[in-house]
């Protein structure tokens, strides 16, 4: 199916939608944080990027600007997959270039949901 960078700081987050990914026949890359997120994206150049918010150093509205004006990246998707459930959040994170916003905890059905529909374009 497809390549998917998941870019997250929680062990506990990573293990659970790499499962739910795997279950699914995806196949995930992964990074801690936001700098080793935008250099392995770079580098690998995955379908798609999950991106969590609160990180230490780069954060993920960080990395994800950078991701999307770099023309190297620009064309990957990135989801926001965050805690961080205000409203102001939400639109900050879109005018970074995310293609989507989901609130943690993410239920299997709307995680897929919405990869399939950025990879559909």
């Amino acid at each position: 199916m497809a390549r998917i960078l998941i870019v997250d700081d929680s062990p506990t987050e990573m293990y659970k939608l790499t499962a739910m990914l795997e279950k699914h026949s995806h196949q995930v890359l992964k990074a801690e944080n936001g700098a080793d997120g935008v250099a392995l994206a770079r580098q690998e150049k995955p379908d798609v990027v999950l991106m969590d918010i609160v990180m230490p150093g780069l954060n993920g509205f960080q990395a994800t600007r950078q991701l999307s004006k770099d023309p190297e990246t620009s064309s990957i998707p990135v989801i926001i997959v965050t805690t961080k459930d205000q409203e102001t959040d939400k639109v900050w994170g879109k005018r970074q270039g995310a293609r989507d916003y989901l609130t943690k905890p993410v239920d299997e059905d709307t995680l897929l949901k919405t990869i399939n529909a950025v990879l559909a374009g």
